[in-house]
């Protein structure tokens, strides 16, 4: 007996599962690939516990659960391992969690005495829930992929910014200069200014202790009567930021621009930056602001959606196709 199995596929469909951290991104994503979002219960018990109840199987499927870790950082960090386990004890063939902004990013090192590296630990309790595969975009530190022992693909939103600006903003611009917020963005700096054909500065900067605050120095580099493009992977309170503006116009800047992926904006982050000297913010929906961050900032921001780059990513990943491909790589 000869059995001839055509166009056999390894998982069955694709099957996306949005988290309650970034609904508006997953509906995009499910938009972008024509599928609908699968149905689940996310119940939060009064003692907090939650409890994940999914509409429909998922045996023998293809399974992507979107679901950014930012603020609640812990609800939404348990919301996405437990999603996790209840697909994998479900019969899932593949689970991938599609991670946009992963927490504890940078809790990468030990870098001192006595502390912990809970970015490793995010990943093994992400791979001990059931994932088989993670994709995220622009974690704080490369090294966070070795954290990880199952394979993902570790994506950047650099070349949407760059695209946003040399379309729309480029042409107005005077001698415009990249300037990265700190040395340790040096090399991801120095990709943004040789993406845009622009010079590089740096801004060096010295941490004091161990909360989120800095102290900016000085300016390595020349921004004297030039527009400034600010680059960063992340904000989070805008100290750094607020710092860098006011450091590159002490220099003699003409109109500053920042350009970042993840737009955490905690505590009065918001406020500082609607407070800055700044002509216009282009980041990503990675992370969903508020409607009381959007109205402090108005129309000084564009958020460009991260959803196509993601979908295509996910549709490549089921079909087997390389991811690479996209960027010429």
């Amino acid at each position: 007996m000869h059995h001839v199995h055509h166009d056999l596929k390894v998982y069955g469909g694709i099957k996306l599962f949005g988290g309650t951290g970034s609904p508006e991104l997953a509906q995009k994503i499910a938009e972008y690939l024509n599928l609908p979002l699968s149905g689940r219960e996310v119940i939060e018990f009064p003692n907090e516990n939650l409890f994940v109840k999914l509409s429909g199987s998922v045996r023998g499927q293809d399974v992507y659960v979107i679901q950014t870790t930012s603020s609640p950082v812990h609800r939404n960090l348990m919301e996405l391992l437990i999603t996790i386990q209840t697909l994998k004890l479900d019969s899932a063939a593949r689970i991938t969690a599609v991670v946009p902004y992963l927490c504890y990013g940078r809790s990468d090192k030990k870098d001192q005495p006595r502390v912990p590296i809970t970015a490793r630990l995010v990943a093994d309790m992400i791979e001990a829930a059931g994932a088989d595969r993670y994709m995220t975009l622009d974690p704080h530190a490369g090294q966070i992929q070795g954290f990880f022992s199952i394979p993902g693909d570790v994506l950047t939103a650099a070349h949407l910014l760059v695209e946003h600006i040399n379309e729309h903003l480029r042409a107005g611009m005077q001698a415009p200069v990249v300037v990265s917020v700190d040395l340790g963005f040096a090399k991801k700096g120095r990709n943004y200014a040789a993406d845009m054909d622009m010079p590089i500065a740096f801004i060096e900067k010295r941490r004091h202790g161990n909360d989120a605050s800095a102290e900016a120095l000085t300016l390595i580099g020349d921004v004297k009567d030039r527009d400034v493009i600010i680059v960063d992977d992340e904000v989070d309170t805008g100290g750094s930021i607020a710092q860098a503006v006011q450091v590159v116009k002490q220099h003699g800047a003409r109109d500053v621009y920042l350009a970042f992926v993840h737009p955490i904006l905690s505590a009065n982050g918001a406020e500082r930056l609607a407070a800055l000297p700044i002509k216009r913010i282009i980041t990503t929906d990675s992370v969903p602001l508020s409607a009381d961050k959007l109205e402090k900032l108005k129309d000084r921001i564009s958020i460009i959606s991260i959803s196509g780059l993601l979908g295509e990513v996910i549709r490549r990943a089921h079909e087997g196709r390389s991811v690479g491909e996209m960027f010429n790589e």
